[in-house]
């Protein structure tokens, strides 16, 4: 009863956090708290479950974890070498490939541990298992919460579209994930224009990168005017770097032309979530929706986004890790 009881509170928490303001990671923690808890609450009330069904469970749970993380190691390195082949090899796309040997490396590590029955051993397993479970619970809140927020109704008050940029081909030429956010850029503008009253005016945003021979944002613009989108209702912002620039760039652009004004923010769908976050930080009035991706590109583009929010709070974060570490080196030298 008392885990139904710290679910609720913990609804009820994320539930409030969602109507002050959808963008916070904290509501994502309150609703994966809940849910654990609520899971927890039916595991303790199984043995009053009607004759079979406790047994059910209970090999379905104990087969989620023990050949889960195994599968999923699996799907992660099988994706990551998908990955490398299709994008080629630069940090960012090894990072499915990396978490999948990572998890291996740590089973084979337990099974060692299992086998020398090696004190020191065990203490390590210990250790990066609960640093695992820590991240690992962060990382399912982020993924869950992600999943809600890109699914919440648009908003039809805003009177900007900002698309954010993402790099360009051979210096000027728009890649596909590019066009996928200014297509549903486009899509978010002509439903606010059939609204009625101000016509909402698009940002193209995107400074120019030392490889790239004109700014992402003129080559964005260049992108939608040529496919019939008018050219009047264009803005470039064409100094950032950075998603938070994006953010802090665009919202100046619109503070000058129409103080106080909102807006809808245009990225991928696995980015969404982050870029909410970000706009929030910088004090943005804006909701955020995502353009469709390949689903290959989904893991490791998850593992990076996730990664940038781990270490937005990395004091909280690092200092729970090391709290752990810290825990198991004592347990080591007690042993």
């Amino acid at each position: 009863m008392l885990a139904f009881v710290v679910a609720a509170v913990f609804l009820l928490l994320f539930g409030a956090g969602v109507r002050r303001d959808r963008r916070r990671f904290g509501n994502a923690v309150y609703l994966g708290l809940a849910v654990t808890f609520l899971g927890l609450g039916l595991l303790t009330g199984i043995d009053d479950a009607p004759p079979g069904v406790a047994e059910t469970v209970m090999i379905t749970v104990l087969l989620a974890l023990g050949l889960g993380p195994v599968v999923l190691a699996g799907l992660l390195c099988a994706n990551g070498v998908k990955m490398v082949r299709k994008e080629g090899r630069s940090p960012a796309n090894l990072l499915a490939l990396l978490a999948g040997a990572g998890m291996f490396a740590v089973m084979g590590l337990a099974v060692t541990a299992a086998v020398t029955r090696s004190p020191a051993l065990g203490v390590l397993v210990g250790t990066a298992l609960l640093v695992l479970a820590y991240v690992s619970f962060l990382f399912l809140c982020f993924v869950g919460y992600a999943y809600l927020y890109g699914r919440m109704r648009i908003r039809r008050d805003a009177d900007y579209v900002v698309v954010l940029g993402s790099g360009l081909i051979g210096g000027r030429r728009v890649p596909p994930l590019l066009a996928s956010r200014l297509d549903r850029g486009r899509q978010v503008y002509e439903m606010l224009a059939a609204r009625g009253g101000n016509a909402p005016v698009l940002i193209t945003s995107g400074g120019q990168g030392p490889d790239e021979e004109v700014p992402e944002s003129h080559a964005m613009a260049d992108y939608l005017v040529e496919r019939g989108f008018p050219a009047g209702a264009v803005v470039r912002e064409d100094r950032s770097r950075t998603t938070e620039e994006n953010m802090l760039l665009s919202k100046e652009l619109m503070e000058r032309d129409r103080p106080g004004s909102s807006c809808v923010i245009v990225t991928n769908n696995f980015h969404a979530f982050r870029a909410a976050l970000e706009a929030r930080r910088a004090g943005l009035d804006g909701q955020v929706v995502g353009s469709p991706t390949a689903a290959y590109f989904w893991p490791s583009a998850t593992i990076r986004e996730f990664v940038a929010v781990f270490l937005q709070y990395k004091v909280v974060n690092l200092g729970i890790c090391l709290t752990l570490i810290l825990l198991g080196f004592l347990a080591w030298v007690v042993s």
